[in-house]
């Protein structure tokens, strides 16, 4: 019989009731693990409890591994099932033939750009498409998930989760919702198509979620009671100096076009916000203007020193590398509650309608 499935609510702290957050969570890799030091720092701050969560790729998976341990025995299940989850992927990655030259351990590059293995299927997947290459379409990250997460439990979470891919054959995005889960809606949540096959469900192919939203927004803010939002963003927004080598600019390309729906939805949201206290109208007398006038969102954010991390970091798997990921996720979060933490409830911390003036400009 399978663990019976935990509230969340949350005992009041200090005679002031918890507050309800919903999570966003981006995509990236093994760069998740940065998430993964986040989430943690969440959990164990005081008078927080995490409604939903919405995800995309890496976030996907961070988002049904914290629900399943959360099912299992709340905040502590969470951390552990977490933790068991990344423990799995560093293991994997042990035997992986993408390692990291003896130079590059020695002078703490992370990144597997001197990898020949990482060298030789890199230049493959660009000859070959994984139907070639992979035609028993094996993916590790399928035996992991199958370990990590009950999905049953999953339909009975008093967390919801919103998970996304991108049907192949009209490009828009789905969200998937608890009861919907499996390793392939997840799996298809994270399908790079040049790595990977498209993932079937229901008769449609599907491809990472990132094209068409990372993460999406708006179910959280249609679908949840809490208002505020917490956007957990790995891809960096902004780079110095202008990409030069083949490499600079694919990964370059890749971050812009994994953040472009991103922006555009939260330009949506600032075009919203702002007719809305323009036009008098009282966001109460209309339910979708009320759902969209309420939000408060806040964003935590890789620090620059992440920035300098190569795309080929994404692949590395390495624990050390996931565990120092974890640290940076820990202390960025720990800064922003110090930070912020008081906001939260009360007002947002993420400036949108500075995406809306850039815009305008």
């Amino acid at each position: 019989m399978p663990p019976r499935p935990r509230s969340n609510s949350r005992p009041a702290r200090s005679g002031k009731e918890p507050i309800a957050i919903d999570l966003a969570l981006q995509g990236g890799g093994a760069h998740g693990a940065f998430t993964w030091g986040v989430i943690e720092r969440i959990i164990d701050e005081p008078g927080l409890i995490i409604s939903s969560i919405t995800g995309t790729s890496a976030g996907a998976m961070n988002a049904v591994v914290l629900a399943h341990g959360f099912a299992v025995d709340g905040e502590t299940g969470a951390k552990l099932a977490l933790e068991a989850f990344w423990s799995r992927v560093g293991e994997v990655a042990r035997f992986s033939p993408f390692q990291r030259t003896a130079l590059d351990v020695l002078t703490g590059n992370w990144s597997l750009d001197n990898s020949p293995a990482y060298l030789f299927f890199d230049l493959m997947s660009r000859l070959f498409s994984p139907y070639e290459i992979n035609p028993g379409n094996i993916n590790p990250l399928r035996d992991i998930l199958e370990e990590s997460v009950d999905f049953e439990l999953l339909k009975h979470s008093p967390i919801k989760l919103f998970i996304n891919a991108t049907n192949v054959r009209t490009g828009l995005p789905r969200v998937f919702r608890n009861a919907e889960l499996n390793a392939d809606v997840v799996l298809a949540s994270a399908c790079l198509p040049m790595l990977h096959q498209a993932i079937e469900i229901d008769g449609d192919p599907y491809w990472d979620g990132g094209f068409s939203g990372n993460p999406l927004l708006t179910p959280v803010v249609r679908e949840s009671a809490a208002r505020d939002i917490l956007l957990v963003q790995v891809n960096p927004v902004e780079r110095a100096g202008v990409p030069k080598t083949a490499r600079e600019i694919l990964n370059r390309v890749n971050e812009i076009s994994f953040n472009s729906s991103l922006k555009k939805e939260l330009r949506a949201m600032a075009i919203l916000q702002r007719m809305l206290s323009e036009s008098g109208v009282a966001p109460d007398e209309i339910a979708w203007a009320k759902e969209w006038s309420s939000v408060r969102l806040h964003r935590i954010a890789t620090p620059p020193s992440m920035a300098e991390l190569n795309a080929s970091s994404k692949m590395n798997g390495e624990w050390e590398f996931l565990s120092m990921l974890r640290q940076e996720g820990q202390a960025t979060a720990h800064e922003f509650l110090a930070l912020h933490g008081a906001d939260i409830g009360t007002r947002a911390t993420f400036d949108i309608e500075s995406l809306l003036d850039t815009v305008l400009q």
